[in-house]
């Protein structure tokens, strides 16, 4: 018999596997009216959602090898998505901020993706929806306080901000 937190790791699971289906991403792209490497989609979001944010906090965040995502964020600052500002106190360290045409694709972004969920939540009733968001919040929270490293127990103000799901400006 599988206990629930097994059948929460299958979700996530499937979850995941959703969130990473390049079929999947070239179709939103093409809903948001967008033309861009598959590959930078994950990345601009992610700043779009961490910003402002190291290349190797980036990494971390996406699962990828630090010099791989390296690359593709000179291919999105080569592309105007994105700027990188020098971090106060360490001019060694450099954030990434979307651009105004990053947040331009962001709104694009955001919009598709309400079209898409109204499409396939649009039955839930609102009570539901608003469950949903709400145990999915706190579940996000809960895991990611279980998972905070020493040197994170006095996080940086953006480290805060970092906490709320921030999409554009």
């Amino acid at each position: 018999m599988a206990d629930w937190s097994d059948e929460i790791h299958g979700i996530l699971l499937q979850l995941k596997g959703y969130m990473n289906r390049p079929d999947i991403d070239q179709a939103f792209l093409a809903e948001a009216g967008v033309k861009l490497d598959r590959a930078l989609f994950p990345l601009l979001s992610m700043i779009g959602l961490s910003h402002p944010i190291s290349v190797v906090e980036l990494a971390n965040l996406v699962g990828r090898d630090h010099s791989t995502v390296s690359r593709q964020v000179a291919k999105l600052e080569a592309l105007g998505l994105l700027q990188r500002e020098a971090a106060k106190g360490d001019q060694r360290i450099r954030f990434l901020e979307p651009s105004e045409s990053g947040h331009q694709m962001l709104a694009q972004f955001a919009a598709a993706r309400c079209k898409l969920l109204n499409e396939r939540l649009g039955d839930w009733s609102s009570q539901d929806q608003r469950m949903l968001l709400h145990l999915l919040k706190r579940f996000s929270s809960t895991m990611a306080a279980g998972f905070e490293r020493p040197s994170d127990a006095s996080p940086s103000p953006s480290k805060r901000e970092r906490s709320t799901v921030r999409w554009g400006k």
